[in-house]
């Protein structure tokens, strides 16, 4: 009960003193139309996807090759701005990835795993260590992906809340949009 006290008033500081908040949810391009109605007005097929995460601009984009179809809110782990090099940093991974898998989940809607760790996030990982950035026995993690919220907590998105591990989060009704568009062919890039 005092934890669940504690977040809401964190979550109310954050809301009257955020500064943070570069883009409205109106300034969205396509916000009104679902992500299927676009793909069918351009007349794109769904096998050219991919997804672009900036992580400035806590935004999702869609493209169909050099289209874009659909922007949407995106929030990310207690670490934005870093990349991540370890478990446990709340860092977003940066680079580009491929989705392993997507399946529904009890506490976010959907959920979208992404291949973090690949090839490229053990270059990074080891040359931290290498560095002293990170202790030599820091593991690297992992099940990193694409995620709602829980149930009525929408507005962690709206108040660019970061509350993931390092997870990328949509409001459920952006995340079930997108499920149901995307396959495991669909290229994920996140960039600071």
């Amino acid at each position: 009960m005092l934890s669940d006290m504690k977040f809401y008033i964190s979550v109310f500081v954050i809301i009257l003193f955020s500064s943070s908040c570069k883009i409205s949810s109106q300034e969205f391009i396509n916000h009104s139309k679902s992500l299927q109605m676009v793909i069918d007005e351009k007349k794109v097929g769904t096998s050219d996807l991919h997804l672009l995460i900036d992580k400035s601009e806590y935004k999702l984009t869609v493209f169909a090759d050099t289209v874009l179809l659909k922007e949407y809110p995106v929030v990310f782990g207690g670490n934005p701005k870093e990349d991540k090099l370890r478990q446990g940093d709340k860092c977003t991974p940066e680079g580009t990835f491929s989705i392993l898998s997507k399946y529904e989940h009890k506490k976010w809607s959907k959920f979208i795993w992404i291949d973090y760790p690949n090839e490229q996030s053990w270059i990074k990982h080891t040359a931290a260590k290498a560095q002293g950035k990170i202790s030599q026995d820091a593991k690297i993690g992992g099940e990193i992906g694409i995620h709602g919220v829980p149930d009525g907590k929408d507005f962690l998105i709206d108040v660019n809340y970061n509350w993931t591990l390092g997870c990328i989060s949509l409001k459920n009704s952006d995340i079930n949009e997108i499920y149901n568009i995307i396959s495991n062919k669909t290229i994920v890039v996140i960039r600071k």
